[in-house]
């Protein structure tokens, strides 16, 4: 096997360490670099004649255009899903807006209603038990409701 034939094991292994160093560091950088590096293995690959001075840059202009790819397509997508809904871990604010049937009547301002298998506490008018409330919005571990 060539020097020309092997090269784009080369580059195939400097993509494998760069996304290796990825996994034990991440941050999502040189896993892009790690992809221009593949890419470049692809290309020496497709033509093994590339001069190592070719190589050296079509494997910086491919880590470039990745790194680029990561910064202006993927990762704003990826901030919006995880910004998207930034009550993900406060599960209370996920119900406003919901409907739930009152299992205690609302007596005094507070009463019960059945939210999936479980129970919350719930304050608002008077309600007879039955009732379907709606959640409009969220104190601690007690829902605010109105009549739905």
């Amino acid at each position: 096997m060539s020097a020309n034939i092997a090269a784009h094991y080369l580059w195939w292994i400097v993509a494998l360490v760069l996304i290796a160093i990825e996994v034990i560091m991440p941050g999502y950088f040189m896993l892009w670099i790690g992809i221009g590096a593949a890419a470049t293995g692809l290309l020496v690959l497709v033509a093994p004649g590339l001069p190592l001075l070719a190589q050296a840059i079509a494997f910086a202009v491919l880590a470039f255009v990745s790194c680029a790819v990561y910064w202006y397509a993927i990762r704003p997508k990826l901030q919006r899903n995880e910004s998207g809904d930034e009550r993900l871990n406060r599960r209370g604010e996920q119900l406003i807006g919901q409907r739930y049937v009152l299992i205690e009547a609302i007596v005094n301002g507070r009463g019960k209603a059945r939210v999936g298998d479980g129970q919350w506490l719930v304050s608002g008018p008077d309600l007879p038990a039955g009732s379907t409330v709606e959640v409009v919005a969220v104190e601690g571990a007690m829902l605010k409701v109105r009549p739905a």
